[in-house]
């Protein structure tokens, strides 16, 4: 399922103490993470960035291609920052929110195929992936 296209350019970055906070800590969380973990994460740290003020900031993100988001198993959106070599596709466990990074270049293959079958450009794509992980997968025979 893709998001609906965001119409015009990608808001200009006004680099902001609140905004530079959100992205650093941002960057610093191990995998996905929603914006009230982060807004959570950033008041432990002393941070007077609003919840509000995540959101936006995650959105500016977004558009201007640098998070990779995924949604959990309530639909709420969770966002990394995107690697500096381009998107990615993730395994995510529904349980415990580990991600992994795959090999995508079968969907980057395929979605380019799809392009040039139906004569679409500037093609956007979402494939989110979700399971249970090994450490949270109740043991054999139970």
């Amino acid at each position: 399922m893709h998001d609906p296209p965001v119409a015009g350019p990608p808001p200009a970055w006004r680099a902001t103490r609140q905004r530079n906070a959100v992205l650093r800590t941002l960057g610093d969380r191990p995998g996905f993470t929603s914006a009230r973990e982060l807004h959570d994460a950033l008041a432990k740290d002393g941070s007077t960035a609003g919840l509000t003020t995540v959101y936006r900031t995650l959105q500016t993100l977004e558009r201007r291609g640098l998070v990779d988001v995924v949604r959990d198993r309530s639909g709420e959106r969770l966002y990394r920052l995107r690697p500096s070599d381009g998107h990615r596709h993730y395994l995510v466990c529904r349980h415990c929110g580990l991600s992994l990074a795959l090999d995508s270049d079968a969907v980057e293959q395929w979605a380019g195929a799809v392009a040039a079958a139906t004569g679409f450009a500037e093609l956007e794509h979402t494939v989110e992936l979700t399971g249970v992980c090994r450490d949270c997968r109740p043991p054999a025979g139970r």
